[in-house]
Formats: structure tokens, sequence, C-alpha cells
């Protein structure tokens, strides 16, 4: 079964985090094959929930193009360095491929062979030179061993196609010869006599009990093969190292985890027809035919605590979406099929989640309470958020009976340990929990963070002005706006970038607003800022 991978936003929240954790859980129980991920760092809180509960942090996913993991290429279609000329043709009309990967015994990358090359080796200007292993020659010309004294083979192959007084007294042997010879005792002889360094009998012919033993004294190499001489002078040449064919030592290969678009465009100039594959040690994993990305399995995925593209992973389009479970507007997140979407007018994510643990009847275990508690907790403001509703007081009471803790202090404890400064710079606190918009193909960004102390940041006021200025400018923002919500009193200072300050005056009409100003009851994105922000861009 493919896997599923369940996240949040890219600027994951408690929330997104949580809901990832406890619904992949939920789907996991119920016979599926999930995985939660985050799309980025997490925050203070949620590592402190994280901590709290004992879970184990999701890693992060990057993005969810396809890559060339995704398809079916030849995978393990290699041959090592040392195997044969011929197994290596084998395995190309096995397969009814053009090209073949080699690699070394210990599987690194060496080299590209094709069709090309084997149709030069069959018109090898010199048939004659052989360069392998005793054991590819015995099993290329399908022989026996008569006497074995050496691993590798090298020398010059000679036929003997004379009569005998004549090649004896014409044809000198030396140790760099093979000879291949049949049924003529006086010819093996002379050969043996010669020190050559292999001798091939062809046609299953014999060999004198006294020559065979002077062989085995003077180490020489002795097999027996059922093929004629003909057949055998034309077939040794295949045993040969099928290293010894490389012409392309370094030819253009492929990561596995190259991204099948970029993949695409350095075909369209090269023309190729094979890519080998590699891993990031150049370990070599198969072969490439560019037909082959035609068959592809795109990774699938469960999106939850949004739906808007901004927000999500990236190459989210070459994903399969199975499902959403979010409790935000609807945004521009399409899918080309019907899918489970599950959205709910509550204060969290992991409220619906929640509910869909009762709807299956599947028991929450402690851990997974508590995760979806410390989401709960955080988006809604331990229940103090307007957007607080009926079904998360339920959730957030059975949860905490479940997850044992007293939800007000452990959700004022939770909340505490994302609110400190320590060790943030202002980038830090910009994008803690962050989210993009788009109206009407324009974009504007809403920030939010926690504090009950706003005067460590108006202290620097000037200086997150500036940083807002420039973010808003690299990302192409008309407006960039940092809410600093302080639960305690119950709203939010707002801070934006200078061009986007009538965009701010205009959402809070009659408020005389400026940088830092104090907006009462203003306490959540989703209910409080975002409704009004986008008024003003659709107006």
């Amino acid at each position: 079964m493919e896997k599923t991978y369940i996240f949040g936003h890219k600027k994951p929240d408690s929330d997104s985090v949580m809901s990832a954790i406890g619904l992949s859980y939920l789907e996991n129980k119920t016979g599926e094959n999930t995985e939660p991920r985050i799309l980025g760092d997490l925050n203070k809180e949620t590592k402190y929930a994280i901590d709290y509960f004992k879970l184990s942090t999701p890693e992060y996913l990057n993005d969810v193009k396809l890559q060339l993991k995704d398809v079916d290429y030849h995978k393990e279609f290699v041959i090592k360095e040392n195997d044969s000329i011929y197994n290596g043709y084998q395995m190309m009309l096995a397969e009814g491929l053009t090209g073949l990967p080699i690699a070394k015994e210990d599987g690194e990358f060496v080299g590209l062979i094709t069709l090309k090359d084997l149709s030069r080796n069959a018109i090898n200007e010199k048939p004659e030179i052989i360069f392998s292993s005793f054991d590819n020659i015995l099993k290329v010309l399908k022989a026996e061993a008569l006497n074995k004294v050496d691993e590798e083979i090298e020398g010059n192959v000679i036929v003997a196609a004379y009569e005998n007084e004549t090649f004896i007294n014409n044809i000198k042997l030396d140790s760099s010869k093979i000879l291949i010879v049949g049924d003529r005792q006086n010819i093996l002889e002379y050969a043996i006599k010669s020190d050559v360094k292999m001798i091939v009998i062809s046609g299953n012919g014999k060999i004198d009990k006294e020559y065979l033993e002077l062989a085995k004294d003077k180490n020489i190499n002795i097999i027996r093969s059922k093929y004629d001489t003909y057949h055998i002078s034309r077939l040794i040449t295949l045993a040969n190292y099928i290293k010894t064919m490389i012409r392309s030592y370094n030819p253009t290969k492929f990561d596995e985890n190259e991204f099948i678009d970029n993949i695409l465009e350095i075909n369209e100039k090269l023309k190729h027809t094979n890519y080998p594959v590699v891993d990031r040690n150049n370990n070599c994993l198969g072969l490439l035919r560019i037909t082959d990305l035609t068959e592809k399995h795109p990774k699938r995925v469960i999106l939850v605590d949004h739906n808007e593209k901004l927000q999500t992973a990236d190459g989210i389009d070459e994903a399969i979406i199975q499902g959403i479970v979010d409790h935000h507007n609807v945004g521009s997140i399409t899918t080309n099929q019907p899918i489970n979407f599950r959205n709910m007018a509550v204060g969290s994510t992991c409220t619906i989640v929640y509910y869909l643990f009762n709807e299956r009847d599947v028991q929450i275990p402690k851990d997974i309470a508590g995760a979806l508690l410390s989401g709960i907790l955080s988006d809604t403001l331990i229940l103090k958020s307007p957007t607080a509703t009926e079904k998360d007081v339920i959730a957030v009471k059975d949860l905490a009976n479940i997850a044992e803790v007293d939800y007000e202090k452990y959700g004022m404890d939770m909340l505490k340990a994302g609110t400190s400064l320590e060790g943030m710079d202002i980038e830090d606190v910009l994008y803690n929990d962050f989210k993009p918009y788009t109206v009407n193909e324009r974009k504007f960004g809403i920030a939010q963070f926690f504090t009950m102390n706003f005067d460590e940041i108006e202290k620097d006021l000037d200086k997150y002005i500036e940083v807002l200025d420039k973010e808003a400018e690299n990302g192409g923002y008309d407006l960039l706006a940092l809410y600093v919500t302080d639960i305690i009193k119950n709203g939010s200072y707002v801070i934006y970038n200078n061009k986007g300050k009538d965009k701010i005056k205009n959402a809070y009409i009659g408020d005389e607003i400026k940088q830092g100003y104090f907006i009462d009851n203003c306490v959540s994105r989703k209910k409080n800022v975002v409704p009004l922000i986008m008024d003003v861009f659709n107006n």
C-alpha cells in the first residue's frame, strides 16, 4: 500500500502539527498507510506540547513534486563491471532495453554501454584479445573445467585451423596465447610444451591423460566446450569483462531524487534514450528509459488546517490530494477528482479530528489526546477566542480527561512557553505563525505572535517596521502585518509595512491606527483580522 503524507501549512503551528499527528494515527488504525509530516520548523509552543506528551516529532517534508523515485524506471537493472559482455547482451535482450549501466562490485556507478557499443564489438578490429575471468569464459562457452589455474585470463586467441605439421612449424605459441583446438593431440602437446595461457578444446574433444597431467604440472588452464571451433571463436570475445566496452565513463545520469520537470528539460536538449539512475553516493540504482516517465506514481497527501495553495507544499499540483480537513474558509486548492473534504466552523482542526475519532469509533490514547488538546487550546486561546464553539468546549473537556491534565493550567503553561522572545530575531517572530493570502491576484500576509510583554517588541518597533518593509518588497506583498496578541488583555498590537498603511486604516475605520496600535477584542486571525483585510482587497 502506497504511503500517504499528512501535513499542515508551511508555517506550522500547534493546530496544524497536532492535527496531522492525530489524523495519521486515526487513518493508520483504520487500515491506511500514512505518515505525519511538517513543512517548516516547529515553534516553541508546539515543541513544548510534543515534549510534554512524549510525542515523536514529524519529519520535515520539503515538497511533493514528482521525483524520479516516483517513476517506474528499471530498478536494479545494472551489471557488475567484471561480468561478461554476453550476460550484458542477454540482460538487454530480456528487458527490451538499449542501454545498460555498469557498476563496481560495491555498487559504485562506472559507466554506460548501449546496443551501439555491442554492435561495434561484433565487428571488433581485434577480436582475438581476451581480458576476462576463467569463470566468465567457462559460462559463455558452456564449458567444463579440466584444469583451472588462474582466476583471471588475459591473452590473444589463436585457432588451430592449419594441418598439424603446418601449424607447429609456422605458429609460435607462448604464455600470452589462448588456443582453440579440437581433438588434435599433436597440437595439444605442442601448446602445453609452449606454456600457453589457456587451451579451449572444441566439440567435447578428448585429451590424452598424459597431456592433461603435463598441463597440470605446467599450470596451464584447460576447458572443454560442446561448441565447434567456429562458434567458440565467435563467442569467446563475448566472455570479456563488460567494462572493456565502456565508451562513456561520465554520461548524463540522474539522482533518484531529481525532479521530473528537470529531467524533461535536460532531455529536451540531449534527446538521449537511456539515463543511469544513482543515489547521492553515486551507487547505481538502475536505468531510466525516457519513455518510463509516463508511468508515474504521484505522492498521495491529505492536507490539514489549510486549503490555500500559497500555504501548502511546493509541487501540490503534481500530487494526488486524497483529503482535506480544515476549519478555515475554502481557499484556492482544486483537485481533478472527488475527495473527502471535511470543513467545520470550529476553533481548531484538532476539534474536527476529535470528532472523526468518535465517528469511526476509535479509542483515543493518552498521547494523541494530549496532541489534539494542545492544538485546540492553542488555536482557541484556551477557549477564550471568539472562534471557540461549544464543540471545541466538549472536545477539550473530554481530551483533558483522557490526557489527565488540567486544561487551563496546561494551556497557560503551553502558551507561555511559546511567547518567550529568548533566542529569536525579528524574522523569527514574524514567521513564527505566518499565513499568506491571495485576493484578486494580490497578496497579503498576516503574522501572529503571542506575548504577555509587548514592551520587548515595542522598544525595537522601528526595526520591526524595517523588516516588514523589506519582506513585503521581496515577497511581492501589498500588505504585510504582524499582530502581537496579548491573551491577558484580550487584544492585539498591529505592526505593518509602510506601503500597506492605507489597507490597515481602511480595515479599521474609526480607529486612530498607527504603528503598534492596540486593537481591543482582536485575538483571532481567522475571525478578527483576515475577513476585514479581505474586504479591503475585494473593494
